[in-house]
């Protein structure tokens, strides 16, 4: 995928001028933002599940090395093998032996953000197997050339008619030689052309959502049964997941289950919960042959102990994206990586670097949505404002803005100077509005006024009001 984060303002135009990305996001607030409200409202206990639910996090965070161990242990008592990946190329590299040791020629994947970070797709086809999205909006987007515009609903940029569009382009080699349009003839005409990759596969590769340290199990959450699919079906299932995922127990999962669940589409529980332990057995009746997990670090190891530790807590429901003024407004791909939202503009610094990055953690109103939806309570803002510091101290920031905050902690130094300025900035704003307490047009501010007015300030100054507090206390 390539990294458009340093171009950010202009994907963020382009996407504020884009009719029919507008007319899709607004399915976001009826879609997911209302039905978590009505979900964690008929939970009275959802606040304390939150709470549990962070703390459980961060004791796994505390001791991962010991669980990270016990999970590889017990994979491997079950039959399964498990393969260590310090950054993406390893994990490619990893995935792409073990197809070649089966000669695989086709491998079906569910939904796996991980399969998105490494590149996993581009890179197979690179090396002669064909990798076939099932998840039904990763397969319109693959059929598209596109890139996931949100975690959980990788197509929720486009409409019908662009899937329709997609499908009758690709899918007159299947016997669909007729345009659809109505939802239903969409969902049976793409089951009948998955139905035969399903069926073809060598190898199903799936993400894991948690790896349960006390069985070896991996877990996947879906609403499809393509996951299932995926995983039964061919002779070789891998699963991809990033170190974080691990959990103690399965009691542990049942808690990450009901915080994921109503805070991603606000279900009490995801139509399938799968539990994968081990390949098949001589007495089952079907499953994979082979059992690979493979667990990625990718910078995540170096999170562990510093200011972004916090972020290894997400559990990937897309809360914080559902919420965000900013996301809701331009859609996942103005982002430019992997990961949108609030915890795409703290998670994809750390993987790519604060150079490349940089835009991402200014993208935000600070509203604090975020942290007030996100089920195990990560300070994203607080994360976002660290990231801030870091790139003001390596002078990634505008000029621009670093002498705007240099004249500002000038005066910021000197109370008695601070107020003065204040009292004549107010003084001039008003002035220059004219009495019409805005102002349309202001040098060094047009980012702003080209779009909005900027109000006027209006009455006393927070420090004389301040005071005024004070002396009427006293």
């Amino acid at each position: 995928m390539q990294v458009t984060t340093q171009a950010f303002q202009h994907n963020a135009s382009a996407a504020l001028q884009n009719p029919a990305l507008q007319k899709a996001l607004k399915n976001i607030k009826i879609g997911f933002v209302r039905k978590r409200a009505a979900a964690v409202a008929k939970l009275p206990e959802f606040e304390a599940l939150r709470e549990a639910g962070r703390d459980l996090k961060n004791h796994v965070l505390d001791h991962l090395d010991f669980y990270l161990e016990r999970f590889a242990a017990k994979v491997t008592e079950h039959g399964g093998q498990v393969h260590w990946a310090r950054d993406a190329a390893e994990a490619n590299q990893i995935v792409l032996e073990i197809c070649r040791s089966v000669n695989a020629q086709r491998v079906t994947k569910g939904k796996s953000m991980i399969s998105e970070e490494i590149g996993l797709n581009d890179f197979l086809e690179a090396h002669g197997v064909q990798p076939v999205e099932t998840d039904l909006g990763e397969y319109i987007i693959q059929l598209r050339h596109e890139h996931p515009s949100h975690i959980i609903a990788p197509a929720v940029h486009l409409n019908r008619d662009q899937v329709a569009d997609a499908f009758q382009a690709h899918h007159a080699p299947y016997g669909f030689t007729e345009r659809r349009e109505e939802p239903r003839a969409l969902l049976d005409e793409a089951r009948q052309v998955l139905r035969q990759q399903f069926l073809q596969a060598d190898v199903g590769v799936t993400g894991a959502n948690f790896c349960i340290a006390e069985t070896g199990t991996t877990v996947i959450v879906t609403n499809e049964g393509n996951g299932d699919l995926t995983q039964i079906l061919p002779r070789v299932h891998i699963a991809l997941a990033s170190i974080e995922k691990v959990v103690p127990t399965l009691e542990d999962v049942s808690l990450l289950l009901r915080l994921l669940a109503r805070s991603a589409t606000g279900q009490e529980l995801s139509v399938y919960t799968t539990f994968s332990t081990g390949p098949r057995r001589p007495d089952d009746r079907d499953g994979p042959a082979q059992f690979h997990v493979v667990l990625l670090d990718n910078g995540r190891s170096g999170m562990i102990g510093g200011e972004f530790q916090d972020m290894l807590r997400c559990i990937r429901c897309a809360a914080c994206l559902n919420h965000c003024p900013v996301y809701s407004a331009i859609g996942g791909h103005a982002y430019g990586w992997v990961y949108p939202g609030p915890m795409g503009s703290v998670l994809t610094p750390q993987l790519i670097g604060i150079e490349t990055a940089g835009p991402l953690p200014n993208a935000s109103t600070f509203c604090g949505r975020c942290e007030e939806v996100c089920p195990v309570q990560i300070p994203l803002p607080k994360m976002m404002r660290h990231w801030r510091e870091q790139e003001f101290e390596r002078h990634l920031t505008p000029v621009a803005a670093r002498f705007g905050l240099g004249v500002w902690a000038f005066f910021a130094r000197r109370p008695r100077l601070y107020r003065q300025a204040a009292n004549l900035a107010s003084w001039l704003f008003r002035r220059l509005a004219g009495g019409k307490g805005r102002i349309s047009s202001l040098p060094l501010a047009k980012g702003w006024t080209a779009w909005r007015d900027l109000p006027t300030p209006q009455g006393r100054t927070f420090q004389q009001q301040w005071a005024a507090r004070r002396a009427h206390r006293s």
